[in-house]
């Protein structure tokens, strides 16, 4: 199977899960007048949308680099997560808006045991299809995976949340549990969505990678570096699964040119089999010239300059 089958069908899945939960939902909100039941049915909807926009992301992701995207098309994934961050968030503040409004003015419930069966066995599917995106989305390192598995998981979260109201109004007959178990869900749902914006607006920001993996680089690059070489201003940037590798190699001024572009070929083959899915990019520089050094710069970066010590003046005999 091809990479880009590969990341696409568990989003297939996820399109087709969507329009049957919707239906399912939608079915047992007519049935009970459930406020919970609705809120959940919309949810699905959002997920339909999310789901498709996650296809799409996915698929102009796959692209290779042309002229116009030198670095690639994945920074969409980014786009799309955060995309579906949003919804979420519309979607959490929708559902405690609806139950504050039932809240203050209930309406009796209907068939709350057909209802409900109807909402749980929409949850499994759910719950099952979300396990697939996480589990191929931390495979992959694909952001938009793993923000529709989130977006899943949110929604069976707000099915257990109505599930327990609906019982609650079941063995009590007061229906404000309805209502309070749809707010309390809402928030849950906003807290999550908000939590998928701010990852991707990282990811479009440029973001560093996680400090583990850097501490990675960098334990790599000292093992494979030859004696009296060193290395600084290490950068860092995530664009969807890829992750982009910038660094300095100094070295002795006197090495040549082809003795050079060895060690950074080296040192490239070495991070890249430590670390799938890693561009290397590597400046070589004399370690001995003073302008190696950019003590500013490197500050800025976190980095303390180190320049090698002055030469000494030959003594005159």
């Amino acid at each position: 199977m091809e990479p880009l089958a590969r990341l696409r069908w568990p989003v297939a899945l996820s399109i087709v899960a969507a329009l049957v939960t919707i239906g399912m939902k939608g079915t047992a909100y007519a049935l009970t007048g459930s406020v919970g039941l609705l809120t959940d049915a919309l949810e699905s909807v959002v997920n339909l949308l999310a789901a498709v926009t996650a296809y799409f992301a996915l698929w102009y992701a796959s692209r290779p680099a042309d002229p116009s995207h030198t670095y690639g098309h994945e920074k969409i994934e980014f786009l799309s997560s955060g995309l579906e961050g949003v919804l979420i968030v519309v979607a959490g503040l929708g559902a405690v808006g609806y139950g504050i409004c039932r809240l203050l003015f209930p309406e009796p419930l209907q068939a709350i045991e057909l209802g409900s069966g109807l909402a749980l066995a929409a949850s499994v599917v759910n719950f099952a299809v979300a396990r697939v995106l996480l589990h191929h989305g931390r495979i992959h390192k694909s952001i938009v995976m793993e923000a529709d598995g989130q977006h899943l998981m949110a929604d069976v979260w707000t099915s257990v949340g109505v599930l327990v109201g609906l019982a609650l109004v079941y063995a009590t007959e007061f229906t404000f549990f309805d209502s309070l178990l749809a707010i309390m869900m809402g928030l849950h749902i906003t807290w999550t969505g908000s939590g998928l914006i701010r990852r991707s607006f990282d990811g479009l920001m440029d973001h560093a990678i996680p400090l583990e993996d850097r501490e990675r680089i960098r334990d790599v690059i000292s093992a494979n570096l030859p004696e009296g070489a060193t290395f600084h201003m290490l950068r860092t940037r995530l664009s969807g699964a890829r992750r982009f590798v910038e660094f300095h190699l100094l070295v002795d001024g006197d090495v040549s040119v082809r003795e050079g572009h060895r060690l950074a070929t080296n040192l490239e083959a070495a991070l890249e089999a430590a670390m799938p899915e890693v561009a290397v990019t590597i400046h070589v520089e004399p370690v001995d010239e003073q302008e190696s050094w950019e003590p500013e710069y490197l500050r800025r970066l976190g980095e303390e300059p180190t320049p090698p010590p002055p030469t000494q003046p030959t003594a005159t005999p």
